[in-house]
Parts: C-alpha cells; structure tokens; sequence
C-alpha cells in the first residue's frame, strides 16, 4: 500500500488523493504531493565570495568596483547593501542600493557584512 504524508497543517493521518491533489478530511488542507517532493531538496545554496551561505534579508558589502549597465557610474567597492532578496539566474541576488534604486548582483562580487 502506498503510503500518504500526514497533513502539512494539522498533521492529521487520515490524508487521501483527489486526482493529483493531497486533501485533509478534518481542516480542509489541500495540497500537491509534487510540490512537496519538489521542496525537499531542490533548494539553490547561494555562496558569498568567501564562501558563506547568504539568505534572504542579509546585509551584504561589495567587494569589487562594479560599473553599473547602461550608466557611467560606478558601484564602489565597501558600498553596503542591506535587505538582499535571494533569486534564481545568473544574478542571484535582488536588492535596493541608496543613490542607485534597484539592482541585480551575482554573488561572487561581494561578501556577508
């Protein structure tokens, strides 16, 4: 017999298919078995220039000069970036830079404050 996962909400065992939902009979709950095998494991680890692991909300410090696309300014090394939004692409990081507004970073130009 094929074993269901008790319900992510109220953790009632009496859990049962509905097509290709999950659905708890006592709170209602409803949701995608594919969705949580897709949780488990597939989370992107997103590393600083030094190697530690950066979330969402961190504060951050450029380590490079960047110059900043379709502007003649200039991103200048020790600038410090607060609130960072972790996202997927090859710019993994999402932020608001005072006197700049919002900006995409890769990761391996700057470093955990």
């Amino acid at each position: 017999m094929n074993e269901l996962p008790n319900c992510p909400q109220c953790s009632s065992v009496y859990t049962y298919e509905d097509g290709v939902l999950l659905v708890c009979p006592e709170c209602g709950h409803e949701w995608s078995l594919n969705a949580e095998n897709a949780s488990n494991g597939d989370q992107k680890v997103v590393k600083d220039s030094n190697g530690n692991v950066l979330a969402d909300g961190d504060t951050i410090t450029v380590i490079k000069d960047l110059k900043v696309k379709g502007s003649s300014s200039v991103l200048k090394i020790g600038t410090k970036v607060k609130n960072i939004r972790l996202v997927e692409g090859d710019h993994d990081i999402d932020c608001k830079i005072d006197g700049f507004g919002a900006m995409k970073l890769k990761s391996e130009f700057v470093r955990k404050a």
